[in-house]
């Protein structure tokens, strides 16, 4: 047996709900839109839900009517004793006979429709629930491939972050040690005219002082001692 054989008989034989009673079902197109052909089986199994519906509520009321026949019947005959052969009685009881028959066959059809519907139902349902697969698989596949590539991207995003990082803080610890050089070289003085002019738009490890912050921390750490 092949794989195709395979998943059509296995398809046959699965036990799904009514697909259009699930909410769950009707869940799966809130971020995507169905198909024309899921949108004309949902239609047609809607009928056919219907239809079966229908049939059961007028099977309900033929057979209270039946019922109700029955019950004059019972009657009828009882005043046909009373009344030595009543002529209208007697034509009621032809009457009631008549529509118990019309009854009963309109019954006998709706149950013979009925005995189909199922069938026809499970089918159309089938074939909505393969046209749903098709199209949330379609969608998977869509996104994984996606997915793949944003984990390339973020790849590489992190690779080259990682690359910017260390580039920062060797850049800032090179401010820091240049600044430093030219404190030591100009002395305070020069440095401070120099830092009014400059300083708002370089940038420096902010962790790090100058030489003149630190001897004032030194000495304010002295006098608390």
């Amino acid at each position: 047996m092949s794989k195709h054989e395979e998943f059509n008989n296995a398809i046959v034989s699965a036990k799904i709900p009514i697909l259009i009673l699930d909410n769950k079902w009707h869940r799966i197109f809130g971020r995507m839109n169905p198909t024309d052909e899921i949108k004309k089986l949902e239609a047609e199994l809607s009928e056919l839900l219907k239809r079966q519906g229908k049939l059961v509520n007028e099977n309900k009321e033929l057979k209270k009517i039946k019922s109700n026949l029955m019950s004059e019947i019972v009657l009828n005959i009882d005043g046909v004793d009373n009344r030595d052969n009543d002529e209208n009685v007697d034509k009621k009881l032809n009457d009631n006979k008549r529509l118990i028959n019309d009854v009963n066959e309109k019954l006998d059809n709706n149950e013979e429709e009925l005995k189909d519907l199922p069938r026809e139902i499970d089918g159309i349902n089938k074939k909505l629930m393969i046209a749903t697969m098709d199209l949330c698989y379609e969608r998977l596949q869509s996104n994984t491939t996606q997915i793949e590539e944003i984990a390339e991207w973020v790849k590489g995003i992190r690779v080259e972050l990682k690359k910017n990082l260390v580039r920062k803080q060797d850049m800032e610890l090179y401010n820091a040690e240049l600044y430093s050089y030219m404190h030591d070289i100009f002395g305070p003085v020069v440095m401070e005219l120099f830092d009014m002019k400059y300083v708002p738009t370089i940038h420096k490890a902010p962790e790090l002082k100058t030489p003149e912050k630190k001897d004032e921390s030194a000495r304010e750490g002295k006098k608390e001692e």
